[in-house]
């Protein structure tokens, strides 16, 4: 019995432990004798291809279907949920043809929004503003108003005002900014006296956008507040934005012509920054939750914020910080910015 298993753990039968290099051997065996390990999940890697082309030449998508291209822009995004996915097809499936084409979107992906998943705030900066669309529909504008206010901002900006509730805007807001003036459905308080103020026609029948010259101690910076029209989703009509698309043309001449140097645009868009059919006025300013905020800030809608449609956007100001404030009774969620003069 003592020689039986003497000899048993004497003679170098027993299974040795494996290590790395036996490991990767044996993957590379896998790989090279299991030829279908390569075959399988061919439609998984075209899915990924097609992916890939999806975010790298979304802007040769035509707009004359439905407005298709502006309704890939404003969630393109998103394509990301599709990555792990694939990832898990591609596991089950057992496929390293794949699991290797599902690098593709994954790095474009990367390259493309990587930059908005850092934060990019800094300190510093001479004038905080906000912007909210608080919901004709509000149930409790006055609640609204001073938890926007409540942000510390210098320069508040409201769109979809109703009548009958501008008066409690005006009062909620008194104590805090004594220099304000509404325009249509859009409105402007501030710290700081307010010069010049007009409505400026977007092509609508009705005023939803206005410019005034904020006198702050820095020196003149003139506001823009714009709610542009909203867009549907149609299925006998597609991404329906064609009055959007003219407002936002005839709002982008409205600035390209203004004569103060620095310009800050606080407001409503109906679009995101990806989208074309804005880029009259978005080829000419900066977005400070692009240049300098965290995360995507996606703004609308508040009780699952898929898109930031309410913009910040600055010419001849640095943004310093941007963020996303608490949701309110909107069905928009406030943003806010603080930038340097």
């Amino acid at each position: 019995m003592v020689q039986a298993y003497g000899a048993d753990t004497g003679n170098g039968s027993a299974e040795q432990p494996e290590t790395g290099g036996s490991r990767f051997r044996g993957l590379r065996d896998r790989l090279t004798s299991d030829r279908g390990i390569w075959r399988r999940g061919i439609v998984l890697a075209l899915c990924s291809v097609l992916l890939t082309l999806l975010m790298v030449v979304h802007a040769r998508i035509p707009n004359r279907l439905g407005n298709l291209g502006s309704l890939i822009e404003t969630f393109l995004p998103w394509v990301a949920v599709f990555i792990p996915v694939l990832l898990v097809l591609a596991l089950v499936r057992r496929s390293a043809t794949a699991l290797i084409a599902l690098l593709l979107p994954a790095v474009v992906w990367l390259n493309v929004f990587g930059g908005l998943l850092t934060d990019k705030s800094g300190s510093g900066g001479d004038l905080t503003v906000a912007t909210h669309n608080v919901n004709a529909g509000n149930p409790d504008p006055h609640g609204t108003a001073q938890q926007v206010a409540g942000s510390g901002a210098d320069v508040v900006a409201l769109q979809e005002l109703p009548g009958k509730q501008v008066s409690t805007y005006e009062k909620s807001l008194a104590g805090r900014y004594p220099y304000h003036s509404v325009q249509g459905t859009v409105g402007l308080w501030s710290k700081y006296p307010l010069a010049d103020t007009r409505p400026v026609d977007i092509k609508m029948g009705w005023t939803r956008a206005m410019r005034s010259t904020v006198r702050t101690p820095q020196g003149e910076v003139a506001v823009y507040v714009a709610h542009l029209p909203s867009v549907r989703v149609k299925l006998h009509a597609g991404f329906t934005a064609n009055q959007r698309d003219n407002s936002a043309d005839a709002l982008g001449e409205a600035i390209a012509d203004e004569r103060v140097e620095r310009v800050v645009l606080l407001g409503d868009l109906n679009g995101t920054m990806n989208d074309r059919s804005l880029n009259a006025v978005t080829s000419q300013m900066r977005s400070t939750q692009g240049a300098a905020g965290d995360g995507f800030g996606f703004s609308w809608p508040a009780s699952f914020p898929m898109a930031r449609i309410d913009q910040i956007m600055v010419k001849g100001v640095e943004p310093k910080s941007s963020w996303t404030l608490s949701a309110t009774d909107s069905d928009h969620l406030p943003i806010a910015a603080r930038v340097e003069l």
